[in-house]
């Protein structure tokens, strides 16, 4: 309902993954539209397939009744100045910004390995406080411009990245100012050896996204144990969506509820659709989340 502080939007990938086209890479734009409208989602998260022109894509999301949620931006702040960084993110932030996003996922790619084909025990790592220091620094900075366009930089941890585990989250917010969101993920919170409602509780204030993605621990532990890449563990079924593993949503609904977030839940689980339908999967993911946001009673949180 448009009315409502946190609304519910799916990104494409449940039906077609950017970065393994052979999971549904031959699905259509519309496909996805269509369906996902169908089940109740209010908006969709950018992908490859969707017009890089502001105009084209604001038309093309008025026409399936659809809102632009937000759009992942592969950033490498790491790698580079801050004023690199601005000029390098200018068309994506114009895209978001003329269609009435007000946060941009932030992927840190500098050095990254989760489309590469190695062991993601083998992923980048700061080495001292100081690498830390500079990396926030120069992240505060770049998220200072983007909020200075209306878009918040959602911060998102993810495997195989510098950012990974939970003190890698602890960390990053510590050494980067109040500019700088947390998208917070609980599918990769769990994959990266964390407790989600922990993590959640101890950044909620910072959250300004939230992708919710649920998981099979017992894949998870396989890919750890087997020194499997990031892909390698998508393709054998790590993740899923919400209802659908072990991850507490209901938990995690409250809190935010509770703490007056205002924004995005996001169904975004990577999975093979010859195993896990794209629509099957999307609707239960949906319906997981409207029943807990309707359910008016929120308990007090300890």
């Amino acid at each position: 309902m448009k009315n409502d502080p946190i609304r519910i939007g799916i990104n494409p990938i449940s039906w077609s993954n950017d970065d393994l086209p052979s999971l549904g890479g031959e699905t259509p734009l519309s496909t996805a539209l269509s369906e996902g409208k169908a089940i109740g989602y209010e908006g969709f998260e950018l992908g490859n397939k969707f017009p890089k022109d502001p105009t084209q894509l604001r038309e093309l999301m008025a026409g399936y009744g659809l809102d632009v949620v937000s759009g992942w931006y592969s950033g490498r702040v790491a790698a580079r100045p801050a004023a690199e960084e601005r000029e390098a993110v200018a068309g994506h932030l114009r895209l978001l910004a003329e269609n009435g996003c007000n946060v941009m996922v932030y992927g840190e790619v500098a050095d990254a390995i989760q489309g590469e084909a190695v062991p993601l025990y083998k992923r980048p790592r700061f080495r001292d406080d100081d690498a830390w220091k500079r990396y926030g620094e120069r992240l505060t900075e770049f998220a200072r411009f983007t909020l200075s366009h209306g878009v918040r930089l959602a911060y998102h941890h993810h495997m195989g990245a510098y950012v990974e585990a939970p003190d890698d989250v602890d960390r990053l917010m510590a050494h980067t100012g109040d500019e700088v969101g947390l998208l917070f993920d609980s599918g990769h919170t769990f994959f990266g050896g964390g407790d989600p409602l922990a993590v959640l509780d101890r950044h909620i204030a910072r959250i300004c996204h939230v992708h919710c993605k649920d998981v099979r621990p017992e894949i998870v532990r396989l890919a750890r144990n087997r020194h499997w890449t990031f892909l390698e563990s998508v393709l054998n079924g790590a993740f899923t969506v919400p209802g659908d593993g072990v991850i507490d949503f209901a938990a995690i609904v409250e809190r935010l509820k509770h703490h007056g977030y205002q924004g995005w839940l996001v169904v975004e689980a990577e999975q093979d659709p010859t195993v896990a339908p794209s629509f099957d999967y999307a609707q239960k993911g949906y319906r997981t989340l409207r029943a807990l946001l309707d359910h008016d009673t929120v308990r007090e949180v300890a």
